[in-house]
């Protein structure tokens, strides 16, 4: 059986570069035999995380049907839009809710804990949105995922893509291909049996 990967964005925006960058990952890590399933946050419309709202309310059935999403996958394809040089607070409040969201019997974190994760990037700046990269890998580690190495920042993303919304700049799809080969490879080896 496949290793299944989930690959998402950390941003809501329809057009988002991010989650077409995310899509295209998806792609190559299918063609190295994995099963992939892309979503969107934008789907998951979750409230920003109060303790007061989920003492009163409970946890919103967005954030379970996105913990399910992250529980049901072996591993993960994240794109993270830079927001001010960190983690964008879709992506931030995402994660936190989906530690919240866990069913009877799971731990908080059983969700991350264990599952390589690949990182991306992009930007129409010249950092390609690499400042905040580090942020989201410092969390998703104390998290308990496997990061892999080789986070993948696209500067000039705008110029990048092409009418079809395929790779054209040659280093930042070779790039995105090692990554999808480490993810893949690191997923197909470390998954439970």
């Amino acid at each position: 059986m496949p290793p299944s990967i989930l690959a998402f964005s950390g941003s809501l925006r329809r057009e988002s570069f991010n989650q077409r960058i995310v899509a295209l990952a998806g792609g190559m890590a299918v063609e190295r035999g994995a099963h992939v399933d892309v979503i969107s946050l934008r789907d998951y419309p979750i409230p920003v995380f109060n303790q007061d709202d989920e003492d009163t309310a409970g946890v919103p059935a967005e954030a379970r049907a996105f913990r399910q999403e992250l529980m049901a996958h072996d591993g993960f394809i994240v794109g993270c839009p830079e927001y001010n040089s960190s983690i964008t607070a879709a992506l931030k409040n995402a994660i936190d809710w989906a530690t919240r969201a866990k069913a009877e019997g799971e731990g908080p974190l059983d969700c991350f804990r264990g599952k390589p994760v690949a990182l991306t990037a992009a930007s129409p700046g010249g950092f390609g949105g690499l400042r905040g990269l580090d942020h989201v890998r410092e969390l998703l580690g104390n998290l308990g995922c496997h990061v892999v190495p080789g986070m993948v920042a696209i500067p000039s993303v705008h110029e990048a893509l092409d009418a079809e919304g395929q790779l054209t700049n040659d280093r930042a799809r070779g790039s995105l291909e090692s990554l999808m080969d480490t993810l893949v490879r690191t997923t197909a080896a470390i998954r439970p049996a």
